[in-house]
């Protein structure tokens, strides 16, 4: 869902040549699999959809990578466990919006006002990223 955001902000702003977005798990029981079509939904009325195969970080993802942001501290602890020389370089999404690092709810198992409102949580932190990293 937040690449789906971010892409929607970038292209909004004329900024999509500027990142080169990609979102990926720290677990693989997803991969190759599209997502959640609460998800899709929601991002297609929000005009953020776009085509999403899953697939689980890979050791080059975070070398490669400048931001990279997850959705709650168990992933946080995931990639720092696995990517120890990398700690430090990955960040709570919530942490953008100063909300002190909240963990983004996981939605899989709620409706869709869940999925609405990790949107709405998503974006506020994803603008908050804007107006932080303002071109001059």
């Amino acid at each position: 869902m937040a690449e789906g955001i971010f892409r929607r902000m970038l292209l909004e702003r004329g900024l999509e040549a500027e990142f080169e977005v990609d979102s990926c798990g720290t677990g693989g029981c997803h991969t190759g699999q599209s997502a959640d079509p609460r998800t899709r939904w929601i991002l297609a009325k929000e005009n953020a959809d776009f085509l999403h195969q899953a697939r689980k970080i890979a050791p080059e993802d975070m070398s490669y990578y400048q931001h990279i942001w997850v959705m709650d501290r168990d992933n946080l602890r995931d990639l720092e466990r696995v990517f120890p020389q990398h700690t430090g370089k990955a960040r709570l999404v919530m942490s953008l919006s100063g909300l002190n690092g909240a963990d983004v709810p996981d939605p899989c198992y709620g409706d869709l006002a869940d999925f609405e409102k990790v949107y709405a949580l998503l974006e506020q932190a994803l603008e908050a990223f804007f107006a932080t990293h303002q071109k001059s």
